[in-house]
C-alpha cells in the first residue's frame, strides 16, 4: 500500500466532498497560487487499499505550476462511503462515477457550499481536464476513458499495468481476499495477519507514528466489499491497450524504477503500444507519488504542459 510522506495539507489546499450525480465523494482539492497563470485541472484516483492521501505530497507543486487539483476517494475507500455489496464495485460502476466526477471538476459543483471551487473559472470555459490513475486506479481511468474520453484532455496511467497484476502478486491478493470472506470482514483481524506478512523493511517502525496510525484507521474504514471486488479486478484484468490505443487523447505511463505489480519491461512495451509518453522515476518503487513527489510532479506538469502550453 502507499505511505504517504507527511498528512498536513499544504496552505493551498483544502478537504471537502465533491457533491456528483452519483454520489458524494471526499478530495483533496489544491488551487494555483492566486494571479499565477491558470494551466487546468487534474483528477487523482487512487489505487488498490489506497486514498487520496497518496498524492498528498503532489498537491503544492502541481499547484504551483498553475493546476488546480482533485485528489478523490472513490466509493468504499477511507472517507468515501460505500455499498456492502460486491457488485457495487464492478468496474463498470467504478469508470462511471470518474465520469461523475469528471462532470463534478468541469461544473465547478465541487464545493460544500455550492460555489465554485477551485480557481480556474469552475474548470470551464474549455480548461483541460487531465485524469490520472494509480494502479487499480490506473485500470479504472482507462476504462473511463474507454467508454467517454469527452471530459478529458489526457490520460497518464501510474504504476499500472495492461493486464492482471504479477503472478507472486495475485498469490497475495488472493489470500487477502480469503482471509476478509473468511473472517466475514473483521477488518482488524485481517490487519494483524497482513502486518504478520510483511517484510521486514516494511515494518511499522520505519514509518512516523501518525502515518502508520493513518494507514490502520484508512484500513478500517475501507469497505470489505470494495476491497475484495478490486482484488478480483487486478487478478483478472484482460488486456485492454489496443482499446485505450484507439482513444485519441494523449497519454502517459508513469512508474517508478522497480515495481512489484507489473514489471516495469511490461509497462515500457504498454507506453510504445499506446504511443505514449514514458516515464520512469528514479528511486522510486509502485508509489512514484509518495515515494518521490517531487520529479514525479514535475514529469506530470511537464507532461501537461506539453499538451496545452497556455490556457486563454
Amino acid at each position: 500500500m502507499s505511505r504517504p510522506p507527511f498528512l498536513a495539507l499544504p496552505p493551498c489546499a483544502r478537504a471537502h466532498t465533491l457533491h456528483t450525480a452519483r454520489g458524494d465523494f471526499a478530495v483533496h482539492e489544491a488551487a494555483p497560487p492566486a494571479g499565477a497563470l491558470q494551466r487546468g485541472t487534474a483528477l487523482l484516483v487512487p489505487g488498490f487499499t489506497g486514498s487520496k492521501e497518496d498524492f498528498i505530497a503532489l498537491l503544492e507543486p502541481l499547484a504551483q505550476r498553475g493546476f488546480r487539483v482533485l485528489a478523490v476517494d472513490g466509493r468504499g475507500q477511507h472517507e468515501s462511503g460505500g455499498p456492502r455489496d460486491e457488485s457495487g464495485y464492478a468496474q463498470e460502476e467504478l469508470a462511471q462515477d470518474v465520469l461523475a466526477q469528471a462532470a463534478a471538476a468541469l461544473g465547478g459543483s465541487g464545493s460544500t457550499d455550492g460555489t465554485t471551487a477551485g480557481g480556474i473559472d469552475g474548470g470551464t470555459g474549455g480548461s483541460p481536464l487531465h485524469l490520472l490513475g494509480h494502479s487499480l486506479g490506473g485500470l479504472i481511468t482507462r476504462a473511463a476513458v474507454i467508454k467517454d474520453p469527452s471530459p478529458f484532455a489526457s490520460l497518464t496511467l501510474m504504476s499500472s499495468g495492461p493486464a492482471s497484476i504479477a503472478k507472486t502478486q495475485q498469490k497475495r491478493t488472493s489470500m487477502l481476499i480469503d482471509a476478509l470472506v473468511s473472517t466475514r470482514a473483521d477488518m482488524e483481524a485481517v490487519w494483524r495477519a497482513m502486518r504478520e506478512l510483511d517484510p521486514p523493511e516494511a515494518a511499522e517502525a520505519s514509518t512516523p507514528p501518525d502515518v502508520a496510525e493513518f494507514l490502520h484507521r484508512r484500513w478500517l474504514s475501507t469497505v470489505p466489499e470494495q476491497l475484495i471486488a478490486a482484488g478480483r479486478q487486478l487478478m483478472g484484468e484482460p488486456d485492454r491497450v489496443p482499446e485505450l490505443a484507439a482513444v485519441p487523447l494523449p497519454k502517459h505511463v508513469l512508474s517508478g524504477a522497480v515495481d512489484y505489480a507489473w514489471p516495469v519491461p511490461l509497462m515500457d512495451d504498454m507506453a510504445v503500444r499506446l504511443g505514449a509518453r514514458r516515464t520512469v522515476i528514479q528511486d522510486a518503487e509502485h508509489s512514484p507519488a509518495a515515494e518521490r513527489p517531487e520529479p514525479t510532479a514535475r514529469a506530470l506538469a511537464d507532461f501537461w504542459e506539453q499538451e496545452y502550453p497556455t490556457v486563454a
